[in-house]
């Protein structure tokens, strides 16, 4: 099955994003900030990145960012969550190389299409 890593530092969300993604057949990682998700990539495949913009200790811009000067990484498709929506919020994203951005709380179908559309490509 398709790895699904949530980066998200609010665990409600982190257990509903879970549900969520398992009842659509993913397994998931988990890591509730960027410092974290950078160890978790150490050792796991995953084959997508639901992250969070706001987080402490390394928020998810700062990982995208990161990850997007990784040779290995360059191709992960990252979809960007955001309680606010902030337009800046996006455009800063979609400079920084994020492949889909959701305003929490997005629907269950709209998250699962946008994920399926993006493991569809790999």
């Amino acid at each position: 099955m398709p790895v699904v890593m949530i980066v998200d530092d609010h665990g409600v969300t982190q257990r509903v994003l879970a549900h969520i993604l398992q009842r659509g057949g993913y397994d998931i990682a988990f890591a509730a900030n960027g410092l974290e998700a950078l160890h978790v990539l150490e050792t796991t495949s995953v084959d997508l990145i639901l992250l969070d913009i706001d987080m402490p200790d390394m928020d998810g811009m700062t990982l995208l960012k990161h990850l997007r000067g990784q040779s290995q990484y360059v191709t992960l498709p990252i979809v960007m969550l955001t309680a606010s929506g902030q337009d800046d919020d996006r455009h800063v994203a979609e400079a920084y190389g994020a492949n889909g951005f959701l305003t929490k709380p997005a629907s269950s179908t709209e998250l699962l299409e946008m994920i399926e559309r993006f493991i569809s490509l790999r």
